[in-house]
């Protein structure tokens, strides 16, 4: 599935449609157990010196869009430390032979994001491990399915808050004080946020509180620190995500509401993760990044 990045082509073909055949994960999912695997730029992303000597921690960066940002950020010159569940430890290995492969360093810090603790550890370890720490991604999320607010329970309800938000401010919280001026945190929001689905409104929830945390935020972390932090939210993009705990029948028409009549592939969200952790957006804080096949975010 690689394609090339650079020639002019048609955007509706540059990707296949819908996956024929997916496969229903338990969660967390993972890529290798992918029959159809996406296209995080394994093959396809070029670099070209955007982030020479930067250090950047990345939440969920295993794979999926987190796996392109990390392949990505390598490329571009920096070093990358990547948080991940211990059962994506194979997938984890896999990411980092590409980044070493790119003559960085990659550090590995499994755990889980939902515990206070870890995420505290995950900081102090990346920094440790990095010497400094540049640049944040907040992206580890988890998603499923469930059936209406009636048949939602408190545990699911209170997993997907401490996985998605709960993190993202322990998380930044432990990072922030590290960041010099110039420094960078993207979260990884969606049009979810802005345009829920009935089956995961509690997901939906969580990418809308994202958006809000990443805009309330922007202006004293710009005043105080010189630190700008801005979002991406993407619309339907094929990764494990979809596949954990998620319905197979939907999984044949991902993607099949946009123009495109596809869903997006990683790597076409990656150049989005390296404008905002690179200088050329020093302009830019509390922003979101739609990169949603023309599904809109507001």
């Amino acid at each position: 599935m690689p394609t090339d990045l650079i020639t002019p082509q048609d955007p509706r073909s540059q990707y296949p449609g819908p996956p024929s055949s997916p496969e229903v994960q338990s969660a967390p999912g993972t890529q290798e157990a992918m029959s159809e695997k996406p296209d995080c730029g394994e093959l396809s992303y070029k670099g070209s010196g955007r982030l020479a000597g930067r250090k950047a921690l990345i939440t969920g960066g295993d794979s999926g869009i987190g796996r392109a940002a990390a392949i990505a950020f390598a490329r571009e010159g920096a070093d990358v430390a990547i948080g991940y569940l211990p059962d994506e430890q194979e997938d984890a290995e896999e990411v980092a032979s590409y980044i070493r492969q790119a003559g960085r360093t990659a550090v590995l810090l499994p755990g889980d994001v939902s515990h206070e603790g870890f995420c505290q550890r995950l900081v102090n370890d990346a920094l440790e491990q990095l010497g400094s720490l540049d640049i944040l991604v907040n992206n580890a999320s988890k998603m499923g399915k469930t059936e209406g607010l009636l048949q939602t329970s408190t545990e699911r309800f209170d997993s997907l808050m401490k996985t998605n938000v709960y993190s993202l401010f322990w998380i930044t919280k432990a990072a922030l004080p590290h960041l010099k001026p110039g420094g960078s945190i993207i979260n990884t929001t969606s049009v979810q946020g802005y345009d829920p689905t009935p089956s995961i409104f509690d997901y939906a929830i969580t990418k809308a509180a994202i958006a809000n945390f990443t805009k309330g935020l922007s202006k004293p972390f710009m005043e105080e620190h010189g630190v700008r932090i801005n979002g991406v939210a993407p619309g339907p993009v094929w990764t494990p995500l979809q596949e954990a705990e998620g319905s197979k029948e939907k999984l044949k028409k991902l993607g099949g509401e946009t123009p495109y009549q596809r869903p997006g592939q990683p790597v076409e969200l990656a150049s989005v993760y390296v404008h905002l952790a690179s200088q050329e957006s020093s302009y830019t804080t509390g922003e979101i990044y739609g990169v949603t096949g023309g599904l809109g975010i507001a």
